[in-house]
């Protein structure tokens, strides 16, 4: 069976790290987003996965150069201009000649749906599309999906004001479609499937929802970013999610070939040929490849990507530290403040809920 995994987006919410790197190319503790999309896709059974690509392809190709991610098949349909959803999934259904029934993903969604009964309630229900939902605490900022009791869509309505949606359930960004759905997408405009193709087909009453209380959520913001890694190391995944390395005593997760002299706390991730200094304090984080954490450091609940350098003394709590990029000693780095590949954060300096360098 294929999936389309849309990953054509420039991730303007995770900038400046995007600016360098595709949000979908980005790590999730020790292995880059869209391998856990791929690997969660080839865990129900998916052989084929086309990519959606719009921004930065080369990114992805340079990474998988044989066309193949976690055993499944890759393919690339590359946009020769912004297409919205809808239009997105068209153009790489008919670029990879995807003809039978399938799937479609956000690639910025990280969930464990069950997708095999997904699958088998779209079967059930003979709907030309089926929507997975999730619950959340505030829909507002989300599509909302209301259902009648046979769980056919009644409505779309793409993100209401605060209080007035109808359920708390949102269209999660996986769906189940038929080819038929395709022949609804206009060509040479944007077409976005949850302003147009969706809301057509509830009117029709082909349209159908299945809801699922598993692990979901959108990593597009810093906060939902680093919140993802956080997840995986408190276990609250599945244990496919969960890093190479085997969990210590400790209840971190530190590969063998990293120098640990500092203090690590539980649900940390050190990788491999990292640094960790004698007098450093790590918790609630991740540490990745070649990274280095100098004497007298502490980092909370934040990520450090492969090779960057966090000073002596320094201070980082709930921000994400780009590959390579250098935070100088004393700094004082917080509130989810974002600092791009390869940059260089002088000494002393403090970030309070910042994009370094600025936009």
């Amino acid at each position: 069976m294929d999936a389309i995994v849309l990953v054509g987006g420039e991730g303007t919410r995770l900038r400046p790290l995007t600016y360098d790197i595709p949000k979908q190319m980005l790590p999730i503790v020790d292995r880059s987003m869209i391998e856990h999309v791929v690997g969660w896709l080839a865990r129900h059974g998916i052989d084929r996965v086309v990519l959606s690509v719009g921004y930065r392809p080369d990114a992805f190709v340079e990474a998988f150069p044989e066309g193949e991610l976690c055993g499944v098949r890759l393919a690339y349909a590359v946009e020769p201009e912004p297409l919205d959803t809808a239009g997105a999934v068209a153009f790489a259904a008919e670029s990879a000649s995807v003809r039978d029934t399938f799937l479609v993903l956000n690639g910025d969604v990280l969930t464990d749906f069950d997708l095999g009964s997904l699958l088998e309630f779209h079967r059930d229900r003979g709907g030309a599309a089926t929507i997975g939902l999730t619950p959340v605490a505030d829909p507002s900022s989300f599509g909302v999906v209301p259902t009648d009791s046979e769980s056919r869509v009644t409505a779309f309505i793409e993100k209401p004001a605060p209080g007035t949606a109808p359920t708390n359930l949102i269209n999660a960004g996986c769906y189940v479609l038929e080819p038929s759905v395709l022949e609804l997408v206009p060509t040479g405009r944007r077409v976005s499937i949850e302003r147009e193709t969706f809301p057509a087909l509830a009117e029709h009453g082909v349209l159908y929802a299945l809801s699922s209380d598993a692990y979901w959520i959108d990593t597009g913001t810093p906060e939902k970013f680093v919140r993802a890694s956080l997840d995986v190391l408190h276990g609250l995944r599945t244990a496919a999610s969960l890093p190479s390395v085997p969990e210590s005593a400790r209840g971190a997760f530190v590969d063998p070939s990293a120098l640990v002299l500092g203090r690590v706390g539980p649900a940390t991730f050190v990788g491999r040929g990292a640094l960790i200094a004698e007098g450093s304090e790590i918790a609630d984080s991740v540490v990745s490849e070649d990274a280095v954490v100098e004497a007298g450091a502490r980092i909370s609940g934040s990520v450090v990507m492969a090779g960057a350098r966090i000073g002596a003394r320094a201070v980082l709590e709930s921000s994400i530290v780009g590959p390579g990029a250098d935070v100088g000693p004393s700094c004082n780095v917080s509130g989810f403040s974002v600092l791009g590949a390869r940059c260089n954060l002088e000494a002393g300096s403090t970030l309070v809920a910042a994009r370094f360098p600025s936009e």
